[in-house]
């Protein structure tokens, strides 16, 4: 086990973006949704908007850190992202835990030496079925998981190529690199751990003309969003485990 962080420090959360302001108006930005994902209180944690030019602290002012998802580009590498990208790697040279999701898995990813691209096989949208991969075996965080369960996704990003040495711990039907571990006791996911079926369903209502353009079959989609919840008790239990 790595060695303890004391509880008294906050969980940071990156948070690099939101959805639209519809849906954040009715669902919360997506480090409010990361947070309660996580059973964080506000005296438990401390939000930094990096993607509004925010620096956190030094990664030693923290027991762990979140990243969150969101509507930019890491291939755009925007400054704030960039920037963020090397608080990444002094943090993961320091120790820290650390859990991305969706942009915050691929961010970690080019951060710590991964290739990060547009999905060959497509956006990846609504529930999808997530599948263990051997690595994941013996891996504390993910014990007594069965082997698929459903998971949300959203995203059109992926991670491409695995920084050197990560862990691949799961894949989806167009994904690949759907979980990744890289050292001890930082991991991501490209599936949205932190998204309930009520928002996925709001999304794809709010975006199924732009999906239905490109040949998603969206009333499917809708109709299969269910709740996942093997997928969004991960947070929780990786607090419990590394943090």
């Amino acid at each position: 086990m790595t060695a303890a962080m004391p509880s008294s420090l906050p969980v940071l959360i990156l948070h690099t973006g939101d959805p639209d302001a519809t849906l954040k108006s009715q669902f919360g930005g997506y480090a409010d949704q990361l947070a309660q994902a996580a059973g964080l209180t506000p005296d438990t944690m401390e939000i930094v908007a990096v993607h509004e030019g925010r620096q956190p602290r030094a990664p030693a002012s923290y027991r762990a850190a979140l990243i969150t998802g969101s509507p930019a580009m890491v291939t755009d590498q925007e400054p704030w992202s960039e920037d963020t990208a090397a608080w990444l790697r002094a943090a993961a040279a320091a120790g820290l835990p650390m859990f991305g999701v969706c942009y915050g898995h691929q961010l970690l990813a080019h951060a710590l030496g991964g290739k990060v691209g547009y999905n060959p096989a497509g956006r990846e949208v609504g529930t999808q079925t997530v599948e263990l991969l051997p690595p994941a075996a013996g891996d504390r965080l993910l014990a007594g998981l069965p082997s698929t369960f459903p998971a949300q996704m959203l995203h059109a990003q992926t991670v491409l190529q695995p920084p050197p040495g990560a862990a691949v711990l799961a894949r989806s039907d167009l994904d690949g690199h759907q979980m990744i571990r890289i050292g001890r006791n930082v991991f991501s996911t490209q599936f949205h751990p932190e998204f309930g079926p009520e928002f996925v369903r709001a999304h794809l209502e709010r975006f199924g003309r732009r999906y239905a353009a490109e040949n998603l079959d969206v009333p499917g989609l809708s109709a299969n969003v269910r709740a996942t919840p093997v997928a969004g008790g991960l947070l929780r239990r990786f607090l419990e485990v590394y943090a």
